[in-house]
């Protein structure tokens, strides 16, 4: 996006006079319909207008390329991956199953939402239309003579490039889709043009432009460097961007009586008052859009050719050619900003239609410029009709969210289309903000945006250029007041606007919502939603947890006589509960202290009780209801004196039912902790040594606990080893060798159930963050920049249940010891509640079955040859997945040996029905070559077995080189779904020291889950990763449906190995489709301040 439209122009293609769609075949026609026409819409999306599409055994040989072909036309996350009939009741599976003439809804997923066509397929308003026509332009003033016949003006957009340090060398440039392929295809472009080596573009005023898209957004120049940084200049473009002849002119002669057929279009006179007071006069570049009653031009720029047009006390006249607009109901004028004295001061606007002589006067009487009135270089002004303007002019005033997440805020110049029911506001800078900085980090900026009314609100495109250090920017949501009816719309988008975040995207389209109150309960659902992602961790089975008060102050404790209250201190034995079952929100806490006592609510009234479900409820504070599953609405209550009370009983404000939630043995030695500064963030080290709290919640966020002493730990990565959390001269990095500058003590804070980290050798200094996510010591304050929230990845050797839990992923990943094998029932069966009943029995049982459903029996076969390497297992069924699990023991050494069976025992929490295995090992250890025979795995309560038959060498040196492998679940004799030897060609891009030494991981995404993280091991090239070259290696694994995405990761320490990758395509060799993957950058790559090792690519559709 840019400050002014000249980015939206479009090609235009000539079409018949009509412009209509010849209309189907008669239904009477008795001979079979070869070729279908039908018309597909996206679910849930009554804004989308649909798409026809003509369908024939000549355009589609299979169904799934008309999914592939519709997902180019159809803006979903995942591409089309489903087609049901309008309601959703009906998938179609295949091309017979599609009638000529009906309609059919898009989704990504089997859940479709179904769509009133009838509003889909209205024909949208004139002003609606995004379709643009083509104009041309003819200069005239008051004494001008005829001009000639008037052409077409070209799609492609003017840039200037000027030479680094040299103003005087610059070349213009049309950016073609020729040579816009690709970034680097357009440096080496520019390589050609400029004669000399190009490797960075800069803006005039020095930011880097970091990629195409930023330069497509430019306000129309750049400077090309090479590995120089920027040099200062005159880089003035006012005089380069006009063209060498008037656009328009046309040299073409077309002989008489040879008429040419062409639309119907309308010549316009404009006259252009500049006001004649001193400097209302502008050296920048003029243009206007006209909006009629059929639809809008594009921009016209009114270019001058002895650069003396629009000064002071001037009226300068232009005749332009337009398509059939209509009668005209509004006009927006602006200019670029450029040249010397670009602000402006326009006096009025005077439009004749050369056809019918209809004149049109619009009294402007504004300022056009940076500095003065409202900061505005673009305007609106409605058409007067019989004195009195067709619509009002509107100052809608613009609430924009910046997330609250670390380095959320951008520095990046932003800009906002809006769309309603009457046209939209073209692209608007957002400058000038209530607040002295705007988009910053959790801050709500409001702006002004004056435009002709444009009725009711549809939808708004906003982004911004890149440009600029921490460009990155997290939009949390946009509402839209318009002051004339006091109505709100709201736009919620929760997602990045970041070149190396989410989806890669800087510019996005978001809907309006219905109401602001619909906004408001979605993003407190996906703040609950995120909430619970984060903290359900807390409630794996064997947890061991504590629950404060923050109305009482004290922990909530169950005495031996079953009372409760919720004024115990943070050492009270009867305040520990275990968790003893976990499924999804609903737990069972017993008692730590007194076995055959759980935390119960009884009759609205909390107790101690027999095994009693709760279900846990979490707020966007992170506190967590306590609610009866049972009674639903019942929840744990307590008054200020800390007594356990009804909701009903007295003020509200002196009643809690939220509690924070503690965790015993966090920190425990060598135990594996993240340590989230958010949701979905936490501390993370980065290549430099530097430390970000704005990382990925990934292997690069993992530290391991070194016990110093009770309440004195140290912090080592897990991903780069010897490296130690510290505070040293002013600094807080992850350079530390484990001495006392890495020595920090824990500070628990109870009001948010935090955790705070203070040098021991520094009293006073913490661990804190900056707004960018940059972590330096500061002194404490209450305020969240010094607050971490501490998520185990792997218990400590202390850890009570004798339990490693992986809940990272979301998921119970549960390793058990012999210790463990003993289940909490058996433990009630010796020591039986004293109270007994019915009710009591009839839910015990229930609560017996609940605890077994998950658990299975994993027996491993290891053939003629064992391995010493760690072995992990993931499960794959059609509701979810769990892994890594690790398959250990006590005594590892005695794992895997030669012909032996080893058993384990694990947790498979909701993954619904098996489809698929994976397993495998680290390729570690003396004895790194495995020979898997078998894999079996059974219920245990209802011994349902699974046999896996693998009969595989899982070794780098044998065999294809796999040390993991997939097995499909075998019915019938056949797999459920079948093995593919996916072949992937890996192309290492042109550019200079663009190989890479470094070792190259990769996974695939499909319909059916992953393939898991492969190492890109055995390539057809005897080096592999070389410039320019393509690789081609093979992962098999259980088809995975249509692809989506794939994950490359490339670990690389030394910049001098960093990789440049071009793309990837992946081809199934079953279906013969390919699958292109674009990447066209470095990994790894530097992102909000963070080190990236990974990057998500989506599959591209071709044009």
């Amino acid at each position: 996006m840019s400050e002014t439209p000249s980015t939206t122009f479009s090609m235009v293609h000539l079409t018949s006079s009509e412009g209509q769609v010849h209309s189907p075949r008669h239904s009477n026609v008795t001979h079979p319909v070869v070729a279908k026409r039908i018309s597909f819409y996206k679910s849930g999306d009554p804004q989308f207008g649909g798409v026809k599409v003509v369908v024939n055994p000549r355009s589609f040989k299979t169904f799934d390329a008309l999914l592939d072909n519709l997902s180019r036309k159809v803006p979903l996350p995942f591409g089309v991956r489903n087609i049901s009939t309008p309601r959703g009741r009906h998938s179609i599976t295949r091309l017979e199953e599609l009638e000529d003439g009906e309609s059919y809804l898009c989704s990504h997923n089997r859940k479709v939402l179904p769509v009133d066509l009838d509003k889909a397929r209205r024909r949208p308003r004139p002003w609606l239309s995004s379709r643009s026509i083509s104009t041309h332009v003819h200069l005239g003033s008051a004494t001008a003579g005829p001009t000639t016949a008037p052409g077409m003006l070209r799609a492609p957009r003017r840039l200037v490039v000027f030479r680094n340090g040299d103003p005087k060398t610059r070349r213009v440039v049309l950016l073609s889709r020729r040579v816009t392929q690709s970034f680097e295809a357009f440096l080496q472009y520019l390589t050609q043009v400029m004669q000399c080596p190009v490797a960075k573009l800069y803006a005039t005023d020095g930011r880097k432009v970091p990629s195409l898209q930023a330069v497509i957004l430019s306000s129309g120049a750049v400077v090309a460097a090479g590995r120089e940084p920027f040099k200062p200049g005159n880089y003035d473009i006012q005089k380069y961007l006009l063209p060498a002849k008037l656009p328009g002119i046309s040299h073409r002669v077309h002989r008489k009586g040879k008429a040419t057929l062409k639309r119907k279009s309308g010549n316009w006179k404009v006259s252009v008052i500049t006001s004649d007071f001193p400097n209302a006069g502008t050296s920048s570049q003029v243009y206007i859009v006209l909006y009629g009653q059929c639809r809008s031009s594009v921009p016209i720029y009114l270019y001058g050719r002895d650069g003396a047009r629009f000064q002071d006390g001037h009226e300068d006249i232009f005749t332009i050619t337009v398509g059939d607009i209509g009668k005209p109901f509004k006009i927006r004028i602006g200019h670029t900003n450029s040249g010397c004295s670009p602000s402006w001061h326009c006096k009025g606007i005077e439009l004749q239609n050369m056809n019918s002589g209809e004149k049109f006067y619009i009294p402007v009487q504004r300022w056009l410029a940076q500095e003065r009135e409202d900061g505005e270089i673009c305007r609106e002004f409605p058409i007067l009709s019989k004195g009195q303007p067709v619509l009002p002019v509107t100052k809608y005033e613009v609430y924009i969210t910046t997330g609250e997440l670390w380095n959320a805020g951008t520095v990046a110049n932003v800009y906002l289309s809006v769309y309603g029911e009457k046209g939209d506001t073209g692209s608007r800078k957002l400058s000038r903000s209530k607040s002295a900085l705007i988009f910053l980090r959790g801050q709500i900026d409001t702006f002004f945006l004056e435009a002709v009314n444009l009725g009711n609100l549809c939808k708004i495109v906003i982004g911004h250029d890149g440009l600029g250090p921490g460009n990155g920017w997290f939009l949390e949501d946009i509402v839209i007041r318009d002051p004339t009816t006091n109505n709100e719309f709201a736009f919620f988008c929760h997602r990045w606007l970041d070149e190396g975040e989410d989806d890669g995207k800087i510019v996005r389209e978001v809907y309006a919502r219905d109401n602001t109150i619909f906004s408001v309960r979605k993003k407190l659902e996906l703040k609950i939603k995120e909430t619970w992602a984060a903290e359900s961790w807390k409630f794996m089975k064997g947890n061991t947890l504590q629950f404060y008060s923050k109305l009482t102050g004290g922990f909530v404790r169950l005495h031996p006589d079953g009372t409760v209250d919720a004024v115990g201190e943070q050492t009270d034995r009867y305040g520990l509960f275990d968790v003893i079952f976990n499924k999804g929100n609903l737990c069972i806490f017993q008692s730590h202290e007194m076995r055959h006592l759980s935390l119960a609510l009884d009759n609205g009234s909390a107790s101690g009780g027999a095994l009693t479900e709760l279900r846990v409820l979490y707020q966007p504070n992170r506190c967590a209801l306590l609610e009866s599953a049972l009674c639903p609405g019942h929840t744990l209550v307590v008054d200020r004196h800390g007594k356990v009370a009804d909701e009903s009983s007295a003020g509200y404000a002196e009643l809690s039912k939220e509690f924070l939630v503690f965790v015993k043995g966090v920190f425990l030695n060598s135990a594996v902790v993240i340590l989230a500064t958010s949701l979905c963030q936490a501390l993370c080290l980065q290549s430099s040594g530097t430390c970000t709290g704005a990382g990925n919640q990934s292997e690069q966020s993992h530290w391991r606990v070194h016990r110093v002493s009770s309440g004195i730990c140290m912090f080592e990565s897990v991903k780069n080893a010897r490296m130690y959390l510290r505070i040293k001269d002013g600094h807080c990095n992850g350079t530390g060798t484990g001495d006392t500058d890495c020595h920090f003590k824990i500070k628990r804070n109870l009001e948010n159930a935090s955790i705070s980290l203070e040098s021991l050798k520094s009293p006073g200094l913490f661990v804190g963050l900056q707004p960018d996510g940059q972590a330096k010591p500061v002194i404490y304050t209450k305020d969240e920049n010094v607050c971490f929230y501490p998520r185990v990845i792997q218990f400590g050797r202390e850890n009570p249940m004798g339990m490693s839990a992986t809940p990272s992923q979301g998921e119970d990943k549960i390793h058990l010891s012999k210790h463990q094998k003993e289940t909490p029932l058996e433990s009630k069966a010796r020591h039986p509640s004293p109270l007994s009943s019915e009710k009591e029995s009839r839910h015990f049982h229930s609560t017996e079955t609940l605890l077994s459903e998950d658990e299975w029996k994993v027996l491993v076969l290891t053939g003629d040859t064992g391995t010493q390497a760690n072995v992990t297992l993931w499960v794959y069924g059609d509701e979810g997945d769990t892994g890594p699990i690790s398959l250990t023991k006590d005594s590892p050494e005695q794992l895997f040996l030669p012909g032996q069976k080893d058993e384990f025992q694990v947790v498979l929490s909701s993954i619904g029905e098996i489809y698929k295995i994976r397993i495998g090992h680290d390729g570690t250890s003396g004895q790194p070559e495995w020979s898997l025979q078998r894999v079996t795995m059974e219920h245990m309560k209802s011994k349902k077995t699974i046999n896996f038959v693998a009969n595989l060498w899982l070794s780098r040196n044998q065999a294809d080189g796999d040390i993991v492998c997939e097995l499909p679940v075998m019915k019938e004799g056949e797999p459920v779904f079948p093995l593919v030897r996916y072949h992937v060609d890996v192309y290492t891009g042109q550019l200079k020291q663009a190989e890479t030494e470094s070792e190259v991981s990769l996974c695939l995404y499909g319909e059916r889950g992953d393939s898991g993280l492969r190492l890109l091991h055995r390539s057809n090239m005897p080096v592999r990763f070389q410039r320019g070259q393509i690789d081609a290696f093979q992962i098999e694994a259980v088809s995975l449906g249509n692809l989506q995405k794939v994950l490359l990761h490339c670990e690389a320490n030394d910049k001098a190995q960093y990789w440049y990758c071009e793309k990837v395509i992946v081809k199934d060799p079953g279906t013969a489709l390919e699958s292109i993957f674009t990447c066209e950058r470095w990994i790894p790559f530097m992102s909000q301040g963070s080190m990236h090792s990974e990057i998500e690519l989506y599959c591209q559709g071709e044009d």
